[in-house]
């Protein structure tokens, strides 16, 4: 069995620049052919332009004109916030700036804007009454193009803030957990049987190379009950696959070659492999962006500990929610209670490691980036809701503490041990005692 690529979707969609703008710029000349039949001289529309066809033409080329020389102005500043944002924070964050809604509305408003005017121009005839309807449209449409270009200088100026990045990412990824996670009470999806460590069945293999990008479970449980299969999947959003690999298998009493056909077939719509990680159904990809962010910040070309520590207070927030989350596998069934399909997850473990390893090893010599590592850690530890989770969150401890460089100063090494005996102190349930410091010196940097 293979999994098709699928071409397009929604999400790539929203991550593309063109889109929008071709959209409106599409149904900027439907609206315009439409209108330009309506002349009049006089009527409601009389207020749109008072002069003659010439003037209405230098009026229609003046606004052609500008909303075009906008439209390349916010090119060129939305290019020089992917490649600020590529260098200063993570590559991983273009895909945020691309799929901006106020920039790819600033950009539809400009383009359609242009694309009216262009089309009006052939409308306008000195012996022909004038397409008032037309001109008073290209007027609206400049003022708002002058204001679309307004809002969005004041939007990428604060958007270009690491703040605001790191915000936006934050949101995305909680969206992404509320989405994809049950309650951690919650046990309708828990695995009942032995399905897990099965290893007999006809495989799934990947027929392309890519991330995995969206899994949909319900059209494969209902394929899966129409051919009567149990299928086991091993791979989940975010993974890596490539071409030839296996992704899970499917057994059961209808898994007939014909079946396994089937269901090949149908598969390029449940499970679509793309060229690039999105958060669509991916939490640990906002976690990688905002680690990515910490890394980068304490490297020694930018050297910023304060924004790797900002970067890892949110990590904190989302990790916090994912500990409150049922981690792991999840059992789908159909209407009558049969077991169709098991998706994989990452548990509490690989999320604690996603974060906590790539900043302790490249923040070892900064202790307030340790420091950040263990306020995180002390977070974790309050929230914790069973041994499994503690014991992780003690083992990250460690780590930590055992990264710190002999080079550091001992006072510098003795604040960092002590938060470590803060996480040792809330994984205890002595959460007070784990917060109470002199002056909220464990809290801020």
């Amino acid at each position: 069995m293979s999994v098709k690529r699928k071409p397009l979707s929604f999400e790539s969609l929203r991550a593309s620049l063109w889109f929008w703008p071709m959209v409106a710029a599409l149904a900027a000349i439907a609206v315009t052919l439409v209108l330009l039949p309506i002349r009049s001289t006089a009527g409601p529309w009389a207020w749109a332009f008072p002069g003659d066809a010439q003037g209405a033409s230098t009026l229609v080329q003046v606004v052609g004109t500008a909303s075009m020389t906008a439209a390349t102005l916010t090119f060129s500043l939305t290019v020089v916030a992917l490649q600020l944002a590529s260098q200063q924070f993570s590559p991983r964050l273009l895909r945020d700036f691309a799929r901006d809604p106020l920039t790819q509305a600033t950009l539809a408003i400009l383009v359609s804007t242009f694309v009216v005017c262009l089309t009006a121009l052939r409308g306008i005839r000195p012996d022909e009454p004038l397409p008032l309807v037309v001109i008073a449209l290209v007027y609206v449409l400049g003022i708002a193009s002058a204001a679309a270009l307004l809002g969005f200088v004041g939007h990428i100026a604060r958007a270009l803030r690491v703040d605001m990045m790191m915000v936006a990412v934050h949101q995305e990824t909680v969206a992404t957990i509320g989405q994809t996670y049950p309650p951690y009470g919650d046990t309708e999806k828990v695995p009942m049987g032995d399905e897990e460590e099965r290893t007999d069945g006809r495989p799934l293999r990947a027929s392309e190379s890519g991330f995995v990008s969206v899994i949909r479970p319900q059209p494969l449980v209902a394929m899966a009950r129409e051919l009567d299969l149990v299928v086991r999947l091993d791979v989940r959003p975010g993974d890596h696959v490539v071409r030839g690999a296996p992704l899970g298998i499917a057994w059961g009493d209808g898994a007939s070659g014909e079946a396994v056909r089937r269901l090949d077939d149908q598969l390029a719509g449940v499970i679509q492999i793309g060229v690039e990680r999105t958060a669509e159904q991916d939490a640990a990809f906002g976690l990688r962006q905002l680690t990515d962010i910490a890394v980068k910040a304490i490297s020694p070309g930018i050297n910023d500990p304060v924004t790797a520590a900002t970067s890892l207070g949110h990590c904190a927030d989302l990790l916090v929610r994912l500990a409150g989350r049922r981690l792991g596998t999840q059992a789908h069934r159909d209407d009558e209670g049969t077991l169709r399909l098991l998706t994989p997850d990452r548990d509490f473990r690989y999320y604690l490691d996603l974060v906590c390893a790539p900043v302790r090893r490249f923040g070892r010599h900064e202790p307030m980036v340790l420091a950040a590592v263990l306020r995180l850690l002390r977070d974790c530890a309050v929230a914790a809701r069973d041994d499994e989770q503690r014991s992780e969150i003690g083992r990250q401890r460690d780590l930590v503490v055992a990264e710190i460089a002999e080079d550091i100063l001992e006072d510098d090494q003795k604040s960092v041990r002590d938060l470590g005996d803060r996480v040792t102190e809330a994984l205890a349930g002595r959460v007070e005692a784990a917060y109470r410091d002199r002056a909220g010196e464990t809290r801020s940097f």
